[in-house]
């Protein structure tokens, strides 16, 4: 998932200030390597100060621009909007990286107290009058101003997110949306910090040890480490963080634990009680058609997809009921082969939700001779991630050097001087693996500084990779499912969109595209984590370093989309939910449940499968800036299976195709048409069944 920088519009968990020390950090330039920020020296006092002055700053920035007397033009009035804002761009991307990666109860303060004021300064400048009609100005006439492609674009986008943010109104309605606005951030503030407790709050104990039949020694290990963690010392942990859950899962005997944890993870902030989302989500469907209505939308679907390049629901519903149509006949072909192992194996049962992963994982093995448990030794994490670093190389050039005196948020995290292939400095690499009580779930890219060029000197960006890895556990290193092996390689994708983009404008560079453009440098990385040529570069045995025999190979090979109906359609059902909650078109007194429900129903999924997000706990889409935007994956999945096919025409470390995905994709950040771009790379549009055949349905 791309998170990206974070936007004044997606506020996650943040803190509150008392007192603050004599120097503030934001205040200066950063005097650290590579100018990364300070972190040891950032106390959450410095945080609410550097807010205020970073848009009083920027609020003069704009009074400067609007007071100018000679006529508007693209360089003073976009391109020096575009480099305002910088103190405030600077403590944003700290302050809500760490909300989201390692926040507390005084980030979540801040993150309520200065969440309204961030979007009030906001509003006030995409709705001030005076800067619209000069940015209009130059939009009638940039026939006129001999400007670049980069700079039309960003022209463009400027004019357009003026318009979409309420430029056009009237000034009742402009006053309308301020409080739609202020409303949806706080709202959704809330939805995030009650999934993140509600998650963090649940803990499945086990203190008789027949109680992990079936569990590998590895994740006993993991559960007793867990326990020690919290002073349960001669007793077993389990949460609802995917490392400790899914082999919980996969692999445990004890069916009625299994259907506790699982109905514990379903049910999250769904429950009636503190953290429930229920009357939140209501709230933030409204406020959401209501702010399309005002903008001139029937929904709020129609509304974010005018910016994409899906263009209209109609499109997306195409897509998703296309796929929809193969995956759920195989998912329930899934089903009968698992309730035909339960039969054999004397289960006087009917296949339940809670019971998949357990039965899947015995089919596989039983057809495939193949389980996560002999693959995981040969997927230690730091070699997996060599894997993907090998992989940037042999493609692209560049190298990575791990940092050892530098600024970290965290003892978990490591840094990596990114250099290209002359040896010039590219950028830095963060990466935080692990999970803790502060990290919210899955995985994620983003941003502590962003490219753009400012005053002829090419700003280097800052990236981040955070993901929720299995810990190491006593003597056993890191050990990756073929799933996290997929996710790390995932956002390492988006870390190369934003470390080789090479944008003048920092509004246009790296990840900073149409949203359902955006995964497609994540998801085109995934196909080298598994392809046999490059396993042989990385997979050894963490006890021999023996590399990964070819009939394991062959095994992979062979049940690459072993559970590809239920995978498939779990995926789908949440993005048709995604949908069917922003298609809406009026507002109304919502049973969340009841909607839901009649959603599942009428999409027709079994009872066997659950959403993969249900409403109460879909942060991608009420806290995660991807509403309206599940559905991205797979569109990008039609580009990123038929980009992968140009190089496997052509050899997988192909240094002509690889040269044109760079030069195309990776470095042009949003400065030209994306499509154009593809088509610049293909030499052709990306043929729709690629996807299909990615997935095995062809």
């Amino acid at each position: 998932m791309k998170k990206g920088f974070i936007t004044l519009f997606t506020l996650l968990m943040l803190v509150s200030c008392t007192t603050q020390k004599e120097e503030n950090p934001f205040f200066g330039n950063y005097d650290t390597p590579f100018g990364v920020p300070p972190f040891e020296k950032i106390d959450t006092s410095h945080y609410k100060p550097a807010f205020i002055k970073g848009m009083e700053e920027q609020k003069a920035e704009i009074h400067a621009i609007i007071s100018k007397t000679e006529s508007p033009t693209f360089e003073n009035t976009i391109a020096t909007l575009d480099h305002s804002g910088a103190l405030l761009a600077k403590v944003e991307l700290v302050f809500f990286n760490l909300a989201q990666a390692e926040t507390n109860d005084a980030l979540q303060n801040i993150a309520k107290e200065i969440s309204p004021l961030l979007t009030e300064h906001t509003d006030n400048i995409y709705l001030n009058d005076t800067l619209f009609t000069r940015i209009k100005y130059i939009y009638d006439r940039k026939n006129k101003e001999n400007l670049t492609e980069e700079q039309n674009r960003l022209l463009d986008k400027y004019y357009r997110n003026f318009v979409r943010s309420g430029a056009l109104l009237s000034s009742n309605d402009k006053e309308t949306l301020r409080e739609i606005n202020k409303e949806l951030n706080l709202l959704s503030l809330h939805f995030g910090n009650n999934l993140l407790a509600e998650t963090n709050a649940f803990e499945l104990i086990i203190d008789n040890e027949t109680d992990l039949s079936g569990l590998p020694e590895g994740v006993r290990t993991a559960a007793e480490e867990e326990a020690k963690h919290r002073g349960k010392n001669g007793k077993w942990v389990f949460t609802l963080h995917n490392p400790s859950r899914i082999p919980f899962l996969q692999y445990a005997d004890n069916r009625k634990l299994r259907e506790k944890i699982y109905k514990a993870y379903i049910n999250r902030c769904d429950q009636d009680n503190e953290y429930d989302n229920k009357n939140n989500i209501a709230k933030i469907v409204n406020l959401r058609t209501q702010k399309a209505h005002l903008l001139g939308f029937p929904s709020y679907a129609a509304f974010i997809l005018d910016d994409h390049m899906a263009k209209n629901p109609e499109a997306v519903n195409s897509l998703l009921n296309r796929v929809w149509n193969y995956a759920l006949p195989k998912a329930k072909e899934e089903a009968a082969e698992l309730q035909k192992m339960i039969d054999k194996e004397g289960g006087n049962f009917k296949l339940a939700a809670w019971d998949w992963w357990y039965y899947s994982e015995k089919v596989r093995k039983e057809k495939y001779a193949l389980d996560e448990e002999s693959l995981k030794p040969y997927f230690k994490l730091e070699n997996v991630q060599q894997g993907a670093f090998t992989v940037a190389n042999r493609l692209y050039g560049i190298t990575f050097d791990k940092l050892e005196n530098i600024p970290v948020y965290h003892t978990d995290i490591e840094a990596y001087e990114v250099k290209d292939t002359d040896g010039s400095h590219l950028g830095i690499f963060y990466v935080d693996y692990f999970p803790r009580p502060g990290k919210s779930g899955g995985a994620w890219m983003s941003n502590f500084r962003e490219q753009s060029i400012n005053n002829g000197k090419n700003i280097r960006p800052v990236i981040v990779n955070v993901c929720n890895f299995t810990k190491p556990a006593g003597e056993t290193p890191s050990l990756l499912t073929i799933d996290e092996v997929q996710t790390l390689f995932h956002e390492f994708g988006h870390a190369l969109h934003g470390m080789l983009t090479q944008c003048n404008y920092h509004s246009m560079s790296g990840t900073n595209v149409a949203q359902d453009f955006v995964e497609l440098p994540s998801q085109i990385m995934e196909h080298w984590a598994t392809h046999p040529d490059v396993l042989k570069l990385y997979a050894k045995h963490y006890k021999t370093g023996e590399i990964i025999p070819d009939s394991l190979i062959s095994k992979m090979k062979k049940s690459r989309t072993f559970n590809q109906g239920f995978t498939t359609t779990e995926f789908v059902a949440a993005g048709i939910m995604d949908m069917r909650w922003h298609e809406v078109t009026k507002e109304q007194d919502f049973d969340v449940r009841a909607f839901e429900k009649a959603a599942v129903k009428d999409m027709g999924l079994i009872d066997e499968i659950a959403l993969r997000y249900r409403s109460p706990y879909f942060a991608h889409i009420f806290d995660g800036g991807y509403a309206v935007g599940y559905y991205g994956y797979l569109w990008a999945e039609v580009l990123d299976a038929d980009a992968f096919d140009a190089f496997e025409e052509n050899g997988i470390f192909d240094q002509k195709t690889a040269k044109a995905f760079r030069s195309n994709i990776l470095e042009k950040g949003d400065s030209e048409d994306p499509m154009k771009l593809y088509k610049q790379f293909r030499g052709a549009d990306p043929n729709p069944e690629a996807l299909l055949c990615n997935r095995g349905f062809k």
